[in-house]
């Protein structure tokens, strides 16, 4: 049947994603991170975490798996380098234009004795762009998950004019505080949170193999709800059972549910890259008298965690209060209490700055958001409670509201 509908130039591409942010707070957050490359002395940046080019471009694709980079001048246009077939519809998603993103060849990617970035350092001689970034020192993001060995020695050979530093997550410190869109963005991926933690708590129940439960979860956190849709996570479901409760980051297999298990559920919902993790423990039974302890030592040091928590308030007073309310039954927890949370690629949707523990010197700021892992694995078992939460000038705004105990089935 012939098509009687007439292209409209005025439609917009549905393929072509609009602005997640408006141009002011993309410049805003390009001059937010330029001041702080001024403050270490730096005149380029060399940005190569998926989650910090998203935030400086809106850029988004799987396409991390291979090496990119974005090239941040301490003025100029900025540069997004990729594989070519990324690079070829890189303006579906980032606010650049097409000529700041440079496609390298197919040829450099996976060979034994070449890496993209010895094209990349030519592509940047080409442009004229070394001399200005060796008057100073250049940064490098030495802690990104997507920046190898052999990358780095890449761009020190063929950029010998570059003092290449230590970046030290120049870009992750300026995503710590969130803009109000932000907020919105991870209001609306903690309604993805709860109707994932509700599919799995719904799913668990004896005879039911993990797989099972794992499957659930994932249909929630890609389905959302209503308008909230479910992004991809960073992480996948966390599942620890029975005895391997001991253990946090232990995912799933085959293994049946029993009555008397308690099964700890980690998952995040995720909106616009913007990630809400929540974690819960489930019974299937009663529990035993040494998890009921654990409910009761957590019930209490959260809520004392809570109660001082607000804006100007030090990040080592929050694990000091954990430490005392955990110390009174006699209980203490060696890892970090939380971390901030916010833009999340795999393999993790931590921001890798700051930490709730005693030796982090930071001072926590409004719309600082963090995840609260109030996480108990002792030896044969253990138990979760976590939250999501916003700082606010007087306290917290907890992004979801799920009970706080022991979920009992």
């Amino acid at each position: 049947m012939a098509d009687d509908t007439v292209a409209d130039d005025t439609v917009a591409d549905p393929d072509v994603r609009p602005a997640l942010f408006p141009d002011e707070e993309y410049a805003a957050r390009l001059r937010a991170v330029r001041e702080k490359m001024a403050e270490q002395g730096l005149s380029a940046l060399l940005v190569t975490d998926p989650a910090n080019m998203f935030y400086l471009t809106g850029y988004d694709a799987w396409s991390f798996y291979t090496p990119q980079l974005l090239f941040v001048p301490a003025e100029g246009e900025l540069l997004l380098f990729l594989r070519e077939m990324d690079a070829n519809g890189a303006f579906r998603t980032a606010r650049l234009h097409p000529e700041q993103v440079v496609g390298y060849p197919e040829r450099y990617v996976h060979r034994p004795h070449l890496h993209p970035f010895d094209w990349v350092a030519f592509a940047l001689r080409r442009r004229g762009r070394i001399a200005p970034a060796a008057r100073g020192c250049v940064g490098l993001e030495m802690d990104s998950h997507f920046f190898s060995p052999k990358g780095y020695r890449s761009l020190v050979n063929a950029l010998p004019e570059w003092t290449l530093v230590d970046a030290f997550d120049l870009v992750n410190w300026v995503r710590a505080v969130k803009s109000p869109a932000e907020l919105q963005y991870l209001r609306t991926a903690a309604r993805v949170t709860t109707a994932a933690m509700q599919a799995a708590i719904d799913a668990i129940e004896p005879g039911v193999p993990q797989h099972r439960v794992a499957a659930q979860i994932a249909r929630a956190q890609v389905e959302g709800v209503d308008d909230a849709w479910g992004d991809f996570p960073a992480m996948v479901p966390m599942l620890p059972t029975g005895a391997s409760a001991d253990t946090p980051h232990l995912t799933w297999s085959d293994r049946v549910l029993r009555e008397g298990d308690a099964v700890v559920v980690e998952l995040a919902g995720v909106h616009r890259r913007y990630h809400v993790p929540l974690a819960r423990t489930v019974m299937l039974g009663p529990p035993t008298a040494e998890l009921g302890l654990l409910e009761e030592a957590v019930a209490s040091g959260l809520e004392a965690v809570l109660d001082v928590t607000a804006a100007g308030v030090p990040v080592r007073e929050l694990a000091s209060t954990w430490n005392w309310a955990l110390a009174e039954f006699g209980l203490e927890k060696p890892s970090r209490l939380g971390y901030s949370v916010g833009i999340g690629y795999p393999p993790d949707w931590g921001e890798r700055t700051i930490s709730i523990r005693s030796e982090d010197e930071s001072v926590l700021a409004e719309n600082m958001t963090f995840h609260l892992i109030c996480g108990m694995w002792m030896t044969g078992y253990g138990y979760e409670v976590s939250e999501s939460i916003r700082i606010t000038a007087t306290g917290t705004e907890s992004l979801t509201s799920f009970p706080r105990a022991l979920i009992r089935k």
